[in-house]
């Protein structure tokens, strides 16, 4: 019997094939159809653990689009009985919110639950998502959110502790062949594609099912009698943008990628990312900031002339513009990730900061203290200083913390690069300041 309540209705006859498209025409009907998520789906994955017992909890599905996001939740309703009922947070309010609840209400007096499906729910404002609390705690929904950001970012507290966040992965070159395969079985015919062109075509699709199939459904159309080749399948069909969002998590995902590149030496990855990003449309300066934080934060005294070169590659973008001041970029990025490596400076300052909040206002050794009033010289201020530069060495081996405060060990230099010729001089300086006592 059809549910009466249903938010999703068809009427009329279902259209032809030639109208539906090939997405929608090879849609899994059953969660064992889905391609690209054992993870989740297996015998041992979240999923098809709730599915063995029966057992659903509202859940988080995390991941890029054209993963299968919406499919999963449209089968988890099927395979639990429950009212499947779809609204995107883009195009949906809390009116319309109302009346999925008050219908889910009236579904639930008949005997039946509703399975609450939600697109792009990090859009909805903090009030909207707790309108979904009491509905989710008494059972009238269950809840599942589909989301391309970072749900600890973009959910509140409360509804992220009633639901369980479920990672969905791009999918690889293996299911979109998989996916191409299904689709072939399909149209009833092979693409007309070279093994090359075949393999590029589903590389543009980027890990997003959707695109694929899109693309498929494109060459699908074309009039040939025989296998087009790569250059000529580039002519007909525009490569998918990368996906790259400036604000979102594959801006922070790509710039960690890069940072961590160039603090492993190794500067052909750091060169890819730095590619993914500006290809992506990331602002150049942007980078020039980022790059310039890395030669300060992992190579510091190890290489002091890194921050210089930053420094120079930044102004000669702002010099040359895009595209050619880029490449400046590029060459930093290569000379950061051969640069020997330090990050003694950075953890010394760190060290510093915590040592200032933990004494307080403390107040400076007395004999340290400059003293422009008769009234200040009186009460011992500059009393006792030594003057370095009359010391035969240089270096008079005077406390300069303050009186009773156990001195600590910040700077540790390491056996690398200038740091090396550094550490000799911290370690002479050590050596006479215990000879002279102090």
């Amino acid at each position: 019997m059809p549910d009466l309540f249903d938010a999703n209705p068809l009427p009329g006859p279902p259209p032809s094939p030639s109208v539906r498209p090939l997405a929608d025409r090879i849609r899994p009907v059953r969660m064992g159809d889905v391609i690209g998520q054992d993870k989740v789906l297996g015998p041992d994955g979240p999923l098809g653990s709730m599915l063995a017992s029966r057992s659903l909890s509202s859940l988080i599905l995390w991941g890029p689009p054209g993963v299968g996001k919406t499919t999963i939740a449209r089968l988890l309703a099927d395979e639990t009985d429950l009212a499947f009922v779809q609204i995107s947070a883009i195009f949906s309010g809390v009116p319309e919110l109302r009346k999925v609840f008050e219908t889910a209400k009236l579904r639930r007096q008949q005997g039946r639950g509703t399975l609450l499906f939600v697109d792009e729910i990090h859009r909805f404002n903090k009030a909207q998502q707790d309108s979904f609390l009491p509905y989710m705690e008494d059972g009238t929904i269950l809840l599942v959110g589909a989301t391309t950001e970072n749900p600890s970012f973009e959910l509140n507290a409360a509804l992220m502790s009633r639901a369980q966040v479920i990672v969905l992965e791009r999918l690889s070159l293996r299911d979109l062949e998989l996916l191409a395969q299904r689709a072939e079985r399909e149209l009833g015919r092979k693409l007309p594609l070279t093994a090359e062109a075949r393999e590029a075509l589903l590389e543009m699709a980027d890990g997003d099912g959707r695109a694929a199939l899109n693309l498929i459904e494109q060459v699908a159309a074309w009039k040939t009698d025989k296998p087009i080749d790569q250059p000529a399948m580039a002519q007909r069909l525009m490569r998918r943008a990368a996906k790259y969002d400036k604000s979102g998590d594959e801006h922070y995902n790509l710039i960690s990628a890069l940072h961590k590149s160039v603090r492993g030496s190794d500067p052909d990855a750091a060169l890819y990312w730095l590619s993914r990003m500006l290809e992506g449309g990331e602002d150049p300066r942007y980078l020039a900031r980022r790059i310039t934080r890395m030669a300060v934060e992992d190579i510091g005294l190890a290489d002091p002339a890194a921050q210089r070169h930053c420094l120079d590659a930044w102004a000669l973008y702002e010099r040359l513009g895009s595209p050619e001041g880029e490449l400046a970029l590029a060459q930093a990025v290569i000379y950061l990730a051969l640069a020997p490596k330090s990050n003694a400076g950075y953890v010394a300052y760190k060290a510093a900061r915590a040592e200032a909040r933990r004494t307080g206002s403390l107040m400076p050794p007395a004999h340290i203290l400059n003293a422009p009033t008769k009234m200040m010289k009186d009460q011992g201020y500059g009393a006792g200083y030594a003057y370095d530069h009359d010391a035969e060495d240089g270096f008079s081996g005077q406390n300069y913390f303050p009186d009773g405060m156990k001195r600590p060990v910040l700077y540790v230099p390491v056996e690398r690069g200038f740091e090396r010729e550094l550490k000799k001089r911290l370690d002479w300086f050590v050596s006479q300041r215990l000879k002279r006592g102090s």
